[in-house]
Order: structure tokens, then sequence, then C-alpha cells
């Protein structure tokens, strides 16, 4: 499809229909594991995700992938599992339940070391 004025047009019209300050589930920011992966359509199987004192202690490379998950209370609370890469080499080839979910922040990708 070519982007044609017509098609910003629709664009600009669905703009228009989104309220000024988007839902929580449309809005990507680091929260628990269950609110991360409750945003995605098929519940954040495939994605890598990560915990964000990660990148603060300077630890780069580390990531689940996650294999399933179920959701509660509307993607606040659940069960994750997992695939563990430590500093991009696979930890175990067992799934495993990823723990930590509510205790801390997540985002998805793989953990970036922070500048300080």
């Amino acid at each position: 499809m070519l982007w044609t004025p017509a098609c910003s047009n629709v664009a600009r019209s669905i703009q228009k229909l989104l309220p000024r300050e988007l839902p929580p589930a449309l809005i990507q920011r680091p929260g628990n594991l269950y609110e991360v992966l409750s945003r995605t359509v098929d519940g954040g199987v495939g994605r890598r995700v990560h915990q964000i004192r990660w990148g603060e202690k300077q630890i780069e490379g580390s990531y689940w992938i996650v294999t399933r998950s179920k959701f509660k209370c509307e993607g606040k609370h659940g069960k994750a599992w997992g695939h563990l890469y430590w500093k991009d080499k696979l930890v175990s080839p067992r799934e495993q339940r990823i723990a930590g979910s509510l205790k801390y922040t997540w985002d998805e990708g793989p953990s970036v070391a922070k500048k300080v």
C-alpha cells in the first residue's frame, strides 16, 4: 500500500478518536512482568524480557525468552515460564518459571548497561 494523502487523513482521524492520555494497555513502559507481557497479543510468547535492575548493575545481554504465560487480574498477576540467557549464554535447556515477576520492574528486549 502506498502512502497517500488519503492515508494521512485516516491516520489523523484515528488519532483524534484516541484520548489524549492513552490507556495503560497501549503505553509501552516498564512494569511488573505480567503487565509487560499482557500488552502483547500472544501473551509475550517468544519475546525477550529483562529486569531493569540488570542494566543498572552493568549486566549486558541478559534476558528471559518467554515460552508460556497465564494471566490473572486483568494482566497484573499470573505465571510465566521461559529460558534464561545470562550474558548471552543459555543457563539451562529446561523451561523454568520466571522468578521476581512482581518484585522487580521489567521491560522488553535484552538488558543494556546504563551509562554512569
